[in-house]
């Protein structure tokens, strides 16, 4: 065998060897990767929800523009419109701003009646996608807060509501003095000791 033929046997030796573990190899079952973490939701878990809708609205008449804060489900009256948010959503500071709120709004015609004019989605950051135009209002919102100097309408119901609870107790009759009968025209007056210094 000259050195030739023994290097292209070898060759030929080495290149099916190569093959045969190449074809084991891929036969074999690979181990498993380590399981990524999933991505985060983009939508519903980063997103803030706010008790608060701050809206401007402009009186084109006047030209006046006024920026008025809503609770969630509170309706607020700005000239002949009637805004009632149902919920108001932002983002973390630490990513893109995104606010948008569902917003109902209706208009009080001349025969006062109410007609809806609005119900949709609000987004802050493009006012003029769905902002309320009317022919003498126009709504929009401007951002979501966390809390607001207007006083939250269930604050006022339960100051109201503790005042009427305390109005009933004291004016309660005692229930351990019976009074006695009389007309309800003669004011009762204490009751007199007889004088002991009676002349008979």
């Amino acid at each position: 065998m000259s050195f030739f033929n023994l290097i292209s046997t070898g060759g030929l030796t080495l290149a099916a060897s190569l093959a045969v573990s190449t074809a084991a190899f891929a036969a074999s079952p690979t181990p498993a990767a380590p399981a990524a973490p999933a991505p985060a939701a983009p939508t519903g878990s980063d997103r803030i929800t706010n008790p608060v809708a701050e809206f401007a609205g402009i009186d084109k008449i006047t030209g006046r523009i006024i920026t008025f804060d809503v609770y969630i489900d509170e309706t607020v009256q700005f000239g002949a419109l009637q805004v009632t948010p149902r919920v108001c959503y932002s983002r973390p500071q630490t990513e893109e701003p995104r606010t948008d709120s569902f917003v109902e709004v209706d208009e009080i015609t001349l025969d006062r009646k109410i007609r809806r004019i609005f119900t949709g989605w609000m987004f802050a950051e493009s006012p003029g996608l769905n902002a309320v135009e009317h022919a003498v209002y126009d709504v929009w919102l401007k951002e979501c807060k966390q809390k607001s100097d207007v006083p939250a309408p269930d604050a006022t119901k339960a100051d109201a509501t503790k005042a009427d609870a305390s109005k009933p107790a004291a004016t309660k009759p005692a229930a351990a003095k019976p009074k006695p009968s009389a007309s309800p025209d003669v004011e009762q007056s204490a009751p007199v000791e007889p004088d002991a210094t009676d002349a008979n």
